[in-house]
C-alpha cells in the first residue's frame, strides 16, 4: 500500500545521500532505514553490523548465492 507522507527536509537530504552510497532510490534508501530501525527496536542487542550483514546473508540465500559451508579443520 502506498501513503504519502511529509518528511522532514534534513532527513531527506542525509537518506539522499546515504541512498546514492548505496546506489539505491532515495524512497528505497528511507524503507531501509525504517526497517533496521524497527529491526534495531524488536531486538535491541543486536548491533548495526550484524543486522546489515543477516540482512545481506537473507537476500543471498533468496537469489541462491551460497556455497556450501566446508569445515577448514577436524573435529576433535
Amino acid at each position: 500500500m502506498a501513503v504519502s507522507v511529509r518528511l522532514n527536509d534534513g532527513f531527506v537530504k542525509d537518506a539522499a545521500v546515504r541512498a546514492e552510497a548505496a546506489n539505491r532510490s532515495i524512497p528505497k534508501q528511507i524503507e531501509y532505514m525504517a526497517m533496521v530501525g524497527q529491526i534495531s527496536i524488536d531486538n535491541p542487542d543486536l548491533s548495526y553490523e550484524f543486522i546489515n550483514e543477516s540482512l545481506l546473508a537473507k537476500a543471498e540465500m533468496e537469489k541462491g548465492v551460497m556455497t556450501k559451508y566446508e569445515r577448514r579443520t577436524k573435529r576433535k
